[in-house]
Formats: C-alpha cells, structure tokens, sequence
C-alpha cells in the first residue's frame, strides 16, 4: 500500500448539521413507505374489498426485493460515493409510489392488469429503498465518528419516525375525501417534494470520496483495495466469523421484533376487550416506548456520559434480555387474560426494542468498517437483506403461528401466549449471539501487534 495514499483518500468526519441532512433523507423514505404500506394497504382492503393477502403479499414482496440490498452496497463501494445512489434510490422509490398510487385505482376495474402494475410498483419501492437506504448506512458507517455513532443512529431513526407521523397525518387531510384521481394527485405531489428535499439535503454533502483516517486504521488488515466482483466481495465479507454472526443476530433479533407487529392489536382486542380505538393507543404506547429507548442509547453514547450508562454493547445485549422477559410478560398477559398490567408492559417491551435497535445500528457502522478492503455498502447490504428477509417473515409467521396454535389448543389465550414466548426464546437466542459479537472484539484486540492495540486502546 502506498503510504501516501491513506492521506489523499482522508475526509473530514460529519457534524451534527450533516447527520440531520442524512435524517432528512431517511425521513423523506420513510414517508413514501408509510404511503405505499399503510394509506394503499387500507384502500385495497377497505374502499376496494379486496382480502388482506393482496396488500399483504404485496409488501412482503416489497420486502423479497430487498435481499438486493448487498449488490446495491456493492455498487457503492465500487463508485466509492454514496450520493448517486441515494439520489439514485429516491428517484426509484418515488417512481414506485406514484405507480402504486395509478395500479390501486386501476385494480377497481380492472384487476389482474392492476395487480401487475402493482408488482412492478412494489418491485421499483423495493429497489430504491434498498439503493437509498443502504448507501446511506454506509455513508455514515464511513463518516460518523465512532463516539458519536449511538446518538446520531437516534438522530437519524427519530426524523424517520417524525415522517412516518407526518406523512401519514398529512396525507391522511389531504386524501379525504376519498377518490383514487385525489390519491394519485397527492401522491406525485409527495414525490416531487420527497425527491427535492433529498436533493437538497445530499447537495455537497458528501464531497470526495474516502473514509475517515480512524475508520481504516480501526483493522490492521484493512486493505485500500477491493474486490472487483460482487460474489468475491460477499464471500470476503462472509468468511469472517464475527460478520457471519452478525447477520445471524440482525435476523433473529429483527424476527422477533417484527413478529408482534401484526398480533398485538388483535391480541388486546381479542384478548383485553379493547375497542379498535383503544387497540391503537396501544400501538402508540409501544412506539413511544420505542422513542424513549433510542434516546436512552444516545444518552448512553454521548460524551457528557462517557460510558457511565454502560457502551454499545451492554445496551444491544441488554435490550435483547429486556425485549424476552417483555414478552414473556405478554405471554402471561395472555394466559392471565385481563388481570395483568398490559399498557405498561407494551410500554417496557417498546423501551428495550428501542435500546437493541440503536445499539444494533451502532455496532452495525463499527463492523462496516472491520475486515479487508473497502466494503461498508457490501457489509450494510448484507445485513440489511437480513432485516428485510426477517420482516418479510415476521408479519406472517407471527400471524400463522397465532392461528396455529389456535386451532391447537382450542383457545386464543393460549395461540396468543404460544406466539409471545417464541419470540421471547427468539431475542434469547439474539442475546447470545449479541455477547458472541462483542467477544470477538476482545479476540481482535488479543491478537493484534503492540502498535494496533494502542490504536483500539486510544478509540475508546
């Protein structure tokens, strides 16, 4: 390696202006998801009468579409800048909401030839979240400090979580009343704002491209080359026991997180007697249970605690831990029927999904710069494929297991109960694997020459 080469390839690290532009596209592809997932979903089951499969297939193909992610992280590694394909990624995912928006209205008369628009509509959301989303972990796994990794993982999640919110309340005014030409206006007028805000918020953001000098000094094997082809550089990427593992957490922790989505309103109402709109409040219990374990992590993660609430890892362990015993509180929740705290226990199981998420995406922009070469979109992709697979899987695995153990224990309380201790033994298995994850960082550090281990000692 050429000893001058490490220099010119230096950039400066971002600030707290360039992690809220960051938030600002995230925000901007989380508003056309919430569209195309949720406002869709409710117009083909409710104004259009179709069964819930279709939407639901739907999305889970969206999702399906998503194990491209990888090759994406490829492609950014390759072009060694991130901006074209986030910009890129947008473009696509506006596209994809439009055509949605025109094959909803279309299935009304016509529904086979709806449908198939809908796919391709699906498939483009699919694409370009994939494209966006995954260069822009990577950017931030290349860019953010690592003492600064945990808060602006929040930052970023939090301004996401406000699209949604927005997006949704908004479109929601602008659509009623409801006609399909209403939702087609509003959603191009989404498009067309989404993709200008995110060209703004990228505009000169990135610069040149390169790592920070502490990201490729952060491995003693870091190489300044990388592999030419994607099979080769997934491979480089795989072999490495603590990325292989990796992956392994992000599934599971990601399936046990997403198989409750679906049941627990079903469950509060089937199970609780609450109404739909008690149902709802319920969900939101959950989401600013969410809200207050992320910004517990970034508190953890600051520099005015420097570490007195325990590190990264502590956090993803221990929100894994808090996540099973929330559920196996749901899990005599259902056994016990109504006599058991539920909106306290919804809002416990909501603080520690938040907490192991934020530590999930902290530890995630550390691991992507460990290893050989220049592989961070590589290795976002990878285990944003898992996410993705996870979900894809949870909403229907979490639904058929509750009707499953239905029908075989001829009660509810129990098909519900069974659901929730799985999930439970789910984030147990997550945790172990999360403890694995931080061990081999130990194994590193052991092995590394004198003058590396200085370099980790004085990360810290």
């Amino acid at each position: 390696m050429n000893p001058g080469s490490h220099t010119s390839a230096t950039v400066r690290a971002f600030g707290w202006w360039d992690i809220v532009r960051l938030g600002v596209v995230q925000a901007c592809l989380g508003s056309m998801v919430v569209v195309a997932t949720s406002t869709l979903n409710r117009i083909m089951v409710v104004e259009l009468a179709l069964p819930a499969l279709v939407p639901g297939l739907l999305v889970g193909f969206h999702y399906v579409v998503q194990l491209l992610r990888p090759r994406m992280g490829f492609g950014a590694d390759q072009g060694r800048r991130c901006t074209p394909w986030m910009m890129g990624g947008m473009g696509l995912l506006a596209l994809g909401g439009v055509l949605a928006s025109k094959a909803t209205a279309w299935m009304a008369h016509s529904m086979a030839q709806g449908l198939a628009m809908n796919l391709l509509a699906f498939g483009l959301i699919g694409i370009g979240v994939s494209a966006c989303g995954t260069s822009l972990l990577a950017l931030m796994a290349k860019r953010v400090q690592e003492s600064m990794r945990a808060p602006a993982a929040t930052t970023v999640w939090v301004m996401m979580i406000m699209g949604f919110a927005v997006t949704a309340v908004t479109v929601g005014k602008l659509i009623d009343p409801y006609t399909p030409e209403r939702v087609q206006e509003v959603t191009w007028g989404l498009a067309g704002v989404i993709c200008l805000a995110t060209a703004l918020a990228l505009f000169r953001l990135e610069g040149a491209a390169g790592s920070l000098a502490s990201s490729s000094t952060s491995n003693a094997k870091t190489s300044s080359e990388a592999p030419k082809h994607f099979k080769a550089a997934l491979q480089q990427v795989w072999v490495e026991p603590q990325a292989r593992l990796f992956t392994v957490f992000v599934f599971l922790s990601m399936l046990a997180y997403s198989s409750q989505d679906l049941i627990l309103e079903p469950f509060a109402g089937s199970i609780f007697g609450m109404t739909p709109g008690q149902s709802t409040q319920l969900s939101g219990v959950h989401h600013s249970g969410v809200l207050t374990g992320m910004l517990a992590v970034a508190l953890a993660g600051s520099r005015w605690v420097a570490g007195r609430l325990g590190g990264v890892q502590a956090w993803l362990v221990g929100g894994c831990m808090a996540s099973s015993l929330a559920m196996m509180g749901l899990t005599f929740a259902g056994l016990l029927a109504g006599d058991w705290p539920l909106k306290a226990n919804v809002y416990l199981l909501g603080v520690a999904n938040g907490a192991f998420s934020i530590a999930a995406i902290a530890t995630m922009m550390r691991l992507a710069n460990a290893g050989e070469g220049r592989s961070q979109g590589t290795r976002m992709g990878l285990w944003g494929a898992a996410q993705a697979l996870a979900f894809g899987l949870g909403g229907v695995m979490g639904t058929a297991l509750s009707d499953l153990a239905r029908w075989a224990f001829s009660s509810a309380q129990w098909g519900y109960s069974s659901v929730f201790a799985f999930e439970a033994v789910l984030f147990v298995m997550s945790a172990l694997c999360a403890v694995r994850v931080g061990q081999f960082d130990g194994e590193v550090v052991a092995q590394a020459p004198v003058a590396f281990k200085s370099v980790r000692a004085g990360e810290g």
